[in-house]
């Protein structure tokens, strides 16, 4: 079923196409927050001035006519709502000009489904790591399928708080990736650690850090920050894995990328004898084709949405979205 997918959650606009599971392409422009961040207006305007190229890219990557299309799929949410408006209305258009079924699509269950589906994995414990999300997830039947939340973040995501703390300090670009590019090779120093069960906090981290960027040196605090953030998502993780007797652990979203992270989880599993997966980098960033890739799957469950119910939820639960 060639069907189409549009992200437009927060920093970048990402079109994907999928046929039958098949990526065929996964196009994206992604606004440059440099030392700044994101601001919203700005943001949306990015999109804005871009959906229609990068729409366009899509179509010729992937060899295909817009006639040919069958279905179409965009991030419902969570994420900033102008941005989040940005792909609804061009789904939307796009829908109805060419009397395609729509789908509304949860930004995390795209993230979690493309990974597992490309990891070869069944029902494994999932570490959804990203901006503006940090939980520990497992696929439930009761009442229908959908996630269950085991664990998570009781103030902000550690993406949110990894892109904050470079800002603060003054990276550029202020981006977690930036922070672990400067961590390489330094030293610990002590960091606040908060761990409650299988739930965990940031913020107080996050403000050590900053205060000890003015006085110490940023190799060090960038690598002290790193390995006590992901030792805290390591041991709940793995008091999650243990409880739920998972043999399957699968990380993905944006900061699935952290090739330190994957290495502490990677250790966690096999110690465990558990079978560890994620996915391709260009799938664990925001993009397009895990938009459509849950679409399609929406789509052929019969799961289409009236044009007059697509809207946008900037606060959509994961674990209130139901998987097809």
């Amino acid at each position: 079923m060639l069907t189409l997918g549009i992200e437009s959650s927060a920093h970048t606009l990402g079109v994907g196409i999928v046929d039958d599971g098949k990526v065929l392409a996964n196009i994206k422009a992604m606004y440059k927050i440099g030392t700044k961040g994101m601001i919203p207006r700005q943001v949306a305007e990015h999109h804005v001035q871009n959906v229609h190229r990068v729409i366009s890219q899509a179509f010729e990557a992937a060899q295909v006519k817009p006639s040919e299309l069958e279905g179409i799929g965009y991030t419902k949410g969570p994420g900033i709502g102008s941005c989040l408006q940005v792909g609804q209305v061009a789904a939307k258009t796009i829908a109805q000009r060419l009397g395609l079924p729509i789908a509304p699509v949860n930004h995390g269950i795209g993230h979690i489904e493309i990974a597992r589906v490309n990891a070869g994995m069944s029902n494994p414990l999932v570490l959804y790591v990203s901006g503006g999300n940090s939980q520990i997830l497992k696929l439930t039947d009761d009442p229908h399928p959908h996630y269950k939340v085991m664990g998570e973040t009781f103030d902000i995501g550690i993406g949110n708080m990894l892109d904050t703390f470079a800002r603060g300090a003054g990276l550029d670009p202020a981006w977690g990736s930036t922070v672990e590019k400067t961590a390489t090779g330094g030293r610990y120093i002590d960091m606040p650690y908060t761990v409650k069960g299988m739930d965990f906090s940031f913020t107080g981290i996050l403000t050590h850090a900053l205060k000890a960027s003015k006085s110490t040196g940023l190799q060090d605090v960038c690598f002290s920050l790193q390995e006590t953030a992901f030792s805290m998502l390591c041991e709940a993780t793995e008091r999650a894995l243990l409880l739920s007797n998972s043999d399957e652990l699968c990380i993905c979203g944006g900061v699935a990328q952290n090739s330190r992270l994957k290495q502490m989880l990677e250790a966690i599993a096999s110690e465990h004898g558990a079978k560890m997966g994620f996915t391709e980098n260009q799938y664990n960033a925001d993009n397009g084709a895990m938009i459509a890739f849950v679409a399609e799957r929406s789509l052929k469950a019969g799961a289409a949405s009236p044009l007059e119910k697509c809207n946008i939820e900037q606060r959509y639960r994961l674990d209130s979205a139901r998987v097809y």
